[in-house]
């Protein structure tokens, strides 16, 4: 679960395993969770068992899974023995999809292509089982297109706090990894259960709350020491905080859409300029005869013999044939009759 720049040393966390809370009974080849324990009120939460289905392996889990090991076993195993002008593979795709410090070869679209990147086997497996463990659960209880989100806005946020932060550190390597994403699922899983046991090599149970956070000193200790083992540990930080500000702002505990409105508010009266009134008024429009450029009076009078000699003129000529005065005096004998 590390972000880690190009080239370095593979360094695993702590295995762990998540035990869900509630009562569990067996269903036939599916487990059945009490929905109360997860707070999402009752009823059944149907999980299917490891071969019984695909909601185990949520939409988004499983496509993040397969690009992830596709493109490591693209680059790192079938692409080895290749070389562009005596330069491997790898080497070429990570000049343009890793990501880089600004001013030596960034692309904006780093900030995206970085996250499908990993520095070794050890890596991309710590990544890919921290991400289904903890993701599972959140894109069950969110949704794909949610939980797609989130994972996203961490990774880009993880990339641009090590943007910034790399050039004070001298950090001058590419960047690769979801581990930025990863801990803001990390975040996640700790603010929506906080109480489920996480089992540190299987054995030992700690809260998840207490695991997360523990975890997070760990890395803020790692980045203000500045240990030189290779891994961005303020990416992880970076993905953590983007996370950590999402879910307060998706919880209305920051005001952030109200913000964001205000601004588009701001935005759109410099474009528009001032409005004219402040009031919505309706107002009778008013008329003036093209030959004196004169207003014509607001009630004219009408009888039927005018009617008339307008409607045979219209007749003759069409309504177009007419002055603005007998189509004043038109009008306004429609809104009588209406």
């Amino acid at each position: 679960m590390r972000e880690r720049a190009f080239r370095s040393r593979a360094d695993c966390p702590l295995p762990a395993i998540v035990k869900p809370a509630g009562g569990v009974r067996l269903h036939g080849s599916e487990r059945v969770f009490n929905m109360s324990s997860y707070g999402q009120g009752g009823g059944p939460f149907y999980r299917p068992n490891l071969f019984g289905g695909l909601t185990f392996f949520p939409p988004v889990i499983k496509a993040l899974l397969i690009s992830n090991i596709a493109i490591w076993l693209v680059l790192d195993v079938l692409l080895v023995p290749f070389t562009v002008g005596g330069v491997p593979i790898f080497a070429v795709f990570s000049e343009y999809l890793a990501l880089w410090p600004i001013g030596t070869n960034f692309w904006p679209w780093q900030l995206l292509t970085y996250m499908f990147m990993h520095g070794g086997f050890w890596h991309l497996f710590f990544n890919m089982l921290a991400l289904w463990m903890f993701g599972m659960e959140l894109e069950n209880t969110w949704g794909s297109r949610k939980f797609l989100l989130y994972y996203l806005v961490c990774g880009v946020g993880a990339g641009l706090t090590n943007l910034l932060v790399a050039p004070l550190i001298g950090q001058s390597a590419p960047t690769v990894g979801a581990s930025g994403a990863v801990f803001g699922v990390l975040i996640a899983f700790g603010m929506l259960f906080p109480d489920r046991p996480i089992y540190l090599y299987f054995l030992l149970p700690v809260k998840a709350k207490y695991f997360i956070a523990i975890y997070i000193g760990l890395e803020l200790f790692y980045g203000v020491t500045g240990t030189s083992d290779g891994v961005a540990h303020f990416a992880h930080l970076g993905g953590a905080a983007v996370g950590f500000l999402y879910l307060l702002s998706d919880m209305n505990l920051i005001p952030v859409r109200s913000w964001w409105t205000a601004i588009r508010g701001q935005r759109a009266g410099l474009w528009q300029g001032p409005s004219v009134t402040s009031k919505t008024e309706v107002r009778e429009a008013k008329f003036y005869d093209i030959q004196t450029g004169r207003p014509m009076p607001d009630n004219p009078e009408v009888n039927q013999e005018v009617i008339d000699a307008i409607l045979d003129k219209i007749s003759k000529g069409g309504y177009q044939s007419l002055t603005d005065k007998e189509k004043k005096i038109l009008f306004e004998a429609s809104k009588k009759i209406n």
